[in-house]
């Protein structure tokens, strides 16, 4: 008698094997840490003493403390992403509890993301004729750091992105491919409701912050502060386009999860959006709030109050669909949600 050939539900995939990392995965481990070396070499220079990079006159210069604060906080950063591309190559890696390296690794994406879109976006519209940022009223705009110093270290930011993400996608497929196997029309109904509440609410909040970088990406004032104002350009607005597109991610990725939209779709495409939407949105939301904290006392430059509720709104949109994410893996592997 011949049996049906049967498929193992999520649940039952074995557990991956740990290889040795192939010549692809070891060259991609290389070209990440690399790209980390000046970035940090820049940050360890500074926190010594040295004004490499850094023209006279900038307020990096005046502000001592916060800036070797913030300066030890961003070499730590860095560091991090080190420790996690040994661990998505090294094989105990594999071994790693999920909750160890998934919250750093979202950390990772959702604030490289935005460098990787924006910055070479930003020097094609450059490049094409888009306006530079205007100098304040009153005088030529004060020095903050030399130009070379952006190339190099967004330069490297991207090299990390590219490497990081896709060491994290190959070990994800070694270790939970199951779980993003098949279209969207072969899961079943999601057994709760709270994963649809979820994404219903980051959908109802992302329309206040959508709407907002909508005005200033054309052109409105509204709730900006002066040096902001003062300092728009065409990156500005570039920037300020790729944020609702950073929304419309986040909130489409944990709609199509939570209601199970779009049955034609792989469901590594929701996955994905959420992902990445929520990171860019919820992470570089946590960054502007820090970032506001580090304005170095130029009133001008304090944020808003609805600057602040704007970013603070982004944390919550994206830890909410996070959420919606990880409830559906969780349901997807048969574990309670």
């Amino acid at each position: 008698m011949i049996r049906p050939l049967t498929v193992p539900s999520p649940a039952a995939a074995p557990r991956p094997v740990s290889p040795a990392p192939s010549r692809a995965r070891r060259a991609l481990r290389f070209l990440a840490m690399a790209a980390c070396a000046p970035y940090l070499a820049l940050k360890v220079a500074w926190i010594g003493g040295s004004h490499l990079g850094i023209p006279e006159g900038s307020p990096l210069l005046d502000h001592r403390a916060p800036m070797l604060f913030a300066n030890a906080l961003t070499v730590l950063m860095d560091a991090a992403v080190i420790v996690l591309v040994l661990l998505l190559t090294r094989p105990w890696g594999l071994r790693t509890p999920a909750r160890l390296l998934v919250p750093p690794m979202w950390a990772a994406s959702g604030l490289l993301v935005p460098i990787m879109a924006g910055f070479p976006l930003t020097q094609l519209v450059g490049a094409l004729g888009g306006a530079d940022s205007p100098a304040p009223s009153g005088g030529s705009a004060e020095p903050f750091l030399d130009a070379w110093v952006f190339g190099v270290v967004y330069v490297g930011f991207i090299v990390q992105g590219v490497a990081l993400g896709s060491l994290f996608v190959l070990y994800t497929r070694d270790r939970w491919g199951h779980l993003w196997r098949g279209r969207v029309r072969d899961l079943a109904r999601a057994r709760r409701l709270g994963g649809r509440a979820t994404a219903v609410t980051a959908a109802a909040l992302a329309l206040l912050p959508a709407a907002l970088h909508l005005l200033w990406a054309t052109g409105s004032a509204t709730g900006l502060n002066t040096g902001r104002v003062e300092e728009r350009g065409s990156d500005f607005y570039v920037l300020e386009y790729l944020n609702v597109l950073y929304l419309a991610m986040a909130v489409a990725g944990a709609l199509i999860l939570a209601f199970r939209w779009g049955p034609g779709l792989p469901v590594k495409v929701p996955l994905a959006l959420a992902w990445l939407g929520s990171g860019a949105v919820g992470c570089w939301g946590g960054w502007l709030v820090f970032g506001s904290l580090m304005s170095l006392g130029d009133v001008t430059k304090q944020p808003t109050a609805v600057m602040l509720l704007t970013y603070a709104v982004h944390m919550i949109i994206g830890t909410l669909v996070a959420a919606v994410g990880v409830r559906f893996l969780k349901e997807r592997a048969g574990s309670p949600a």
